[in-house]
């Protein structure tokens, strides 16, 4: 595989292909299946790859369970990819409901973002870069984002800006339990 950068940031050249590289490619490339990481797609098709730590699953997976408990009537994702206006994105857990899921759950990355998108912070990432997934997520259709801190508390924002509880989820814990 030969990976290039044409100009510092250029785009990424796979195996002389020279066209930004979609979701459906990275989903169908054996290379790019169980890697300790997560990885998305900017808006030039360039692999972004963030490092991911235990906790950072933990916080994932109880954000899921909790979601399923408190809003039976649609499906939890794990690491869900959605099209934004800069690439793809992976929500780190996601809920989705009934209607939206009959559209989506074919498809390589989501076309529209489910109605829930989180986030776990890590020390990988910063604030900023976290505020501008909220915008893209709210941008592609997600109704909230929720954002999970490193200690577990949990912010949750709507088109209008921060909120104190999630709306569509009003009982959701604002922190997630640490073991």
């Amino acid at each position: 595989m030969k990976r290039g950068n044409e100009e510092g940031n250029g785009r990424t050249v796979v195996a002389g292909r020279t066209e930004p590289l979609t979701w459906k490619d990275l989903c169908l490339d054996s290379r790019f299946q169980d890697l300790p990481y997560k990885i998305e797609l900017n808006g030039r098709g360039q692999i972004i790859m963030s490092p991911t730590r235990i906790r950072d699953g933990f916080y994932a997976f109880n954000i899921g369970h909790l979601i399923e408990q408190h809003l039976p009537d649609g499906e939890v994702i794990i690491e869900c990819a959605v099209d934004t206006a800069d690439g793809t994105k992976e929500a780190d857990a996601a809920w989705v409901s009934r209607n939206r899921w009959a559209v989506i759950q074919a498809e390589y990355s989501s076309s529209i973002a489910p109605e829930i998108c989180a986030e776990v912070m890590s020390r990988s990432t910063t604030r900023q870069e976290m505020m501008q997934k909220k915008d893209l997520y709210l941008g592609a259709g997600a109704r909230e984002y929720w954002l999970c801190h490193e200690d577990g508390k949990l912010e949750f924002f709507d088109s209008t800006g921060e909120l104190q509880e999630s709306k569509m989820c009003p009982k959701f814990p604002k922190a997630i339990r640490k073991m």
